[in-house]
């Protein structure tokens, strides 16, 4: 075998024996390599810069990146002690609004003395405590019993209570809990398991969770179409979707949310049929997005893009190595952006209308003027960006016309979460089946959610409903108008 510095002798004579074609040839393919790789490690460079506040990827990434030395505090945050600071409104707790049972002790021997000659109460001191009672889960065994009238000679059988479905093993209010903990409390089959375990000492399988989801899904089904076909006809949704794991294979769920409602639509791509299935292919109201390219060019009355994304992409651009302006005009959009957002907070928490549209007309003349610019003056992926903003102007800024519309997209984003923390959970879906029916069980706790209602109470009222033919309680909110 060669030593390095044999094989190293005898690749520079192999070159020195080379033409001057071969020569520039060799150079010239070098240099292409040196090309390739300094765009792989520009690439990987700002991958390794990527925080939450210049993409799209959660807060809790970025502990990766902090410091594992802690930061010097400023002399002001070294005063600043810890817990409530002054002027903080308290929220102590004043009992609990409500009282099940009295528990009442009564002294029967002096620790003084030792005498049981003791007088009638002369005061009392109470405490409220909540507490775990004893037995959280009890078995019960039920018996219909069947009589003969004496006067006809007919056969009556005894009615099960309420709560209590012929065939089912485990009653309303349990399989409303453990739907609720596999979906919003997020607890694996086996974490459902051990609790049922603790609480009630009994074993359940997990064939019998998995039916309980199931049926529940189907149980709530005719609520969710309902409020689907309700959905469609907002003035404002705004959309976003997310990968999910079938089987190994990639797909996707997709959320619709308004004002006191979200939807999950489980589907098996990420194209532009799947948004046509949710809201129909021709939406009569404000579609808000993010800049997915799905979203161009949908039949809908108006759009909004999340102004949150530009202002992340501008924050990337001003990192951006170069000297091509990048730094400034980031500089000069991030503050208009940040302008927009100030301004409209100021609207939404009780501004004057007229005002805000004088201030939107002169901000429209100061945004094209820096359009104009600075378009041509800078580097290609902040061009890309001066582009979309002057050829979608309309969406990106749709807003400023339009109050009542948030210039971003969160709404749809923190109805996504609930599912992401689903899918870390529980890795995905066994099939697409499955799949839809947690993309429905997501949706009735999403919309309980925004409603400030009891997921639980919705789905022991829609069991209850099924099961007795009952009429099926509703998910449309009642919105004030």
């Amino acid at each position: 075998m060669k030593k390095p510095a044999e094989k190293t002798q005898q690749e520079k004579t192999e070159i020195e024996q080379l033409s001057q074609a071969e020569l520039v040839e060799l150079v010239l393919g070098l240099q292409k390599i040196i090309k390739e790789l300094e765009e792989k490690l520009a690439i990987a460079t700002e991958k390794s810069r990527t925080n939450s506040k210049t993409s799209s990827q959660p807060p809790s990434l970025d502990l990766i990146q902090k410091s594992e030395k802690a930061k010097e505090q400023t002399e002001e945050e070294q005063k600043k002690k810890p817990g409530g600071q002054p002027g903080h409104q308290g929220k102590t707790r004043k009992g609990f609004g409500r009282v099940d049972r009295y528990c009442i002790s009564q002294p029967e021997i002096c620790q003084w003395c030792g005498s049981r000659e003791l007088s009638e109460a002369i005061s009392h001191r109470t405490q409220q405590v909540a507490c775990l009672v004893d037995k959280p889960i009890e078995v019960v065994e039920y018996q219909t019993r069947s009589c003969k009238c004496l006067e006809c000679g007919g056969v009556v059988r005894g009615a099960l209570p309420d709560g209590i479905v012929p065939g089912q093993d485990l009653n309303i209010n349990l399989q409303a809990l453990l739907v609720w903990l596999g979906n919003y409390g997020h607890l694996s089959y086996e974490k459902q398991q051990e609790l049922v375990w603790e609480l009630g000492g009994i074993s359940i399988g997990t064939g019998t969770l998995q039916k309980t989801n199931q049926r529940v899904a189907q149980t709530v089904e005719p609520a969710i179409n309902d409020l689907w076909e309700w959905a469609t006809h907002r003035p404002n949704v705004h959309v976003d979707e997310t990968p999910w794991c079938v089987m190994g294979v990639k797909e996707w769920l997709w959320t619709a949310s308004g004002e006191g409602f979200c939807l999950f639509h489980a589907a098996d791509t990420r194209g532009r049929i799947e948004l046509e299935t949710m809201l129909g292919t021709e939406f009569a109201g404000v579609l808000s997005s993010d800049d997915f390219s799905v979203y161009n060019g949908c039949q809908v009355s108006a759009q909004q893009k999340c102004l949150a994304h530009l202002l992340r992409h501008f924050k990337r651009v001003f990192k951006l190595p170069g000297k091509n302006n990048n730094a400034t005009v980031a500089t000069v959009f991030i503050e208009l952006i940040n302008e927009a957002f100030r301004q409209h907070r100021l609207w939404r928490e009780g501004g004057d209308l007229s005002t805000y549209c004088q201030w939107a007309t002169e901000f429209k003349a100061r945004l094209n003027q820096s359009l104009q610019t600075w378009l041509g003056q800078v580097g290609y992926a902040a061009g890309l960006l001066l582009k979309s903003l002057r050829d979608k102007a309309d969406q990106w800024w749709y807003f400023l016309d339009d109050p009542s519309v948030p210039p971003d997209n969160n709404l749809a984003e923190r109805s996504l979460r609930l599912a992401v923390t689903k899918r870390k959970v529980c890795g995905g879906s066994r099939s697409m089946e499955r799949f839809g029916q947690t993309a429905d069980l997501l949706s009735v706790i999403q919309t309980c959610r925004f409603q400030a209602r009891s997921a639980m109470t919705f789905f022991r009222e829609a069991i209850s409903a099924h099961s007795c033919d009952l009429p099926m309680p509703s998910l449309i909110p009642l919105l004030q108008t």
